[in-house]
């Protein structure tokens, strides 16, 4: 198909092309002015974006697209090294059988019912964070709670010491800048150096555990994966790295835009104080209004209409979950932040579709809830100390920068 057809549509120009920047820095409002125009826009890295509701749901699951595999690296120069390991091997870029044999030795840690015997120990976490500060009557929040909750459940879910929290979240946050529409060519030696160094972390890890095997999951995943005989040595380690860098990364900014909107609407937070029954729909729709992964990455297999519009086979076809949540069509005025609404799909869309449906959603939710409840148990009146935090991004994994809260002691 030649390129001028691209994007094509009966009577009218190919969608409309917006630059990363320009999304990167006011994604609602771009999404909000185009809805009403276009089911489509177009990035000038030329990924195609769908942001209707219908049309995001609709393509989640099209046999006609796939998930996205090393396209993105490709188009910012990247074919060989660490970080091209990465994607090339792990579960989230990978499609059939493939997917299946990587996903399977990971299902069984994250089944809803050994979540919810880690809820209670979630919750003593969260309060040990809360009472090691307490004292002091304000903390970082990102850094000093949202980022160390995650992180240590993920390192006790996988047997790793509390001490390597510091070591390995450095190398994840550098890591996860990958997962975003966002990097560019000039950051990847950086982002490569961090895939090298949490490859090898796991590297040593699993090596340990073969060594001495112990009673904990890396033990268990190292035998089963020697037993089912399906998984190459990389493969096998990048599914622990995916593990550490989903388990570490954006719960840490849902937690921080969490309670970043609460606090911002006082009679919401005030009334999760109150009535902690609250805090399942308090989480559902700080992750609708302000997301911490903002679309779902796929694709094109072949040619494919989306109202009106052809987008041609093997392009990027990045479906925006954060437009989507925020379309009239699908929720009662939704650029309103309420806690109570009900309206909220069965099946989040932040955590996506199909067979890549995250695999931690149900450890995230626990995460956010318990966090949550520690915090409006232990500090009722916490306030935000200065400017709230503000979200970057529009695609992949977002970032949210610092909020500093206080309390009275």
């Amino acid at each position: 198909m030649p390129h001028s057809d691209e994007g094509r549509r009966a009577g009218r120009s190919e969608p409309p092309t917006i630059s990363t920047a320009a999304l990167d820095r006011d994604p609602h409002g771009v999404f909000r002015r185009h809805r009403i125009l276009t089911p489509l826009i177009k990035r000038e890295d030329g990924a195609y974006v769908v942001i209707l509701a219908e049309d995001v749901e609709r393509l989640a699951t099209d046999p006609r697209t796939r998930q996205l595999e090393t396209e993105l690296l490709q188009s910012r120069g990247v074919s060989e090294g660490a970080l091209f390991d990465f994607y090339k091997n792990s579960m989230l870029f990978s499609n059939g059988p493939d997917h299946r044999r990587r996903r399977a030795p990971l299902s069984r840690v994250f089944a809803s019912r050994l979540i919810a015997e880690l809820r209670p120990r979630i919750r003593t976490i969260a309060e040990k964070l809360i009472d090691s500060v307490y004292a002091q009557g304000e903390m970082n929040f990102l850094d000093q709670f949202a980022a160390l909750l995650p992180a240590r459940i993920i390192s006790e879910i996988l047997g790793l010491p509390d001490t390597d929290v510091p070591r390995f979240t450095g190398w994840v946050y550098q890591l996860s800048r990958a997962l975003s529409a966002s990097f560019t060519h000039e950051d990847v030696p950086e982002i490569d150096a961090a895939a090298a160094h949490l490859t090898a972390y796991v590297s040593e890890l699993l090596a340990s555990r073969r060594a001495a095997p112990r009673s904990d999951f890396l033990t268990s995943y190292v035998v089963a994966v020697e037993q089912e005989d399906n998984l190459s040595p990389i493969e096998t380690l990048i599914q622990i790295v995916t593990v550490i860098v989903g388990g570490s990364d954006t719960t840490r900014t849902a937690m921080t835009m969490q309670a970043a909107l609460l606090l911002q609407h006082r009679d919401q937070w005030d009334a999760v104080c109150q009535d902690t029954a609250l805090i399942p729909g308090a989480v559902s729709e700080a992750l609708r209004y302000e997301p911490s992964v903002g679309s779902i990455p796929r694709f094109t297999c072949q040619d494919i209409e989306v109202g009106g519009y052809v987008v041609p086979s093997d392009r990027i076809l990045s479906l925006s979950t954060l437009s989507a949540m925020r379309d009239p069509a699908l929720y009662a005025e939704p650029d309103s932040f309420n806690i109570r609404r009900t309206d909220h799909p069965r099946r989040h869309l932040v955590f996506g579709a199909g067979v890549h449906r995250c695999l931690g959603e149900v450890l995230a939710r626990a995460e956010l809830e318990e966090g949550l409840a520690a915090l409006v148990e232990r500090l009722p009146q916490l306030r935000v100390a200065g400017p709230p935090p503000t979200m970057f991004g529009h695609a992949g994994i977002r970032r949210v920068d610092a909020m500093r809260v206080s309390w009275p002691r």
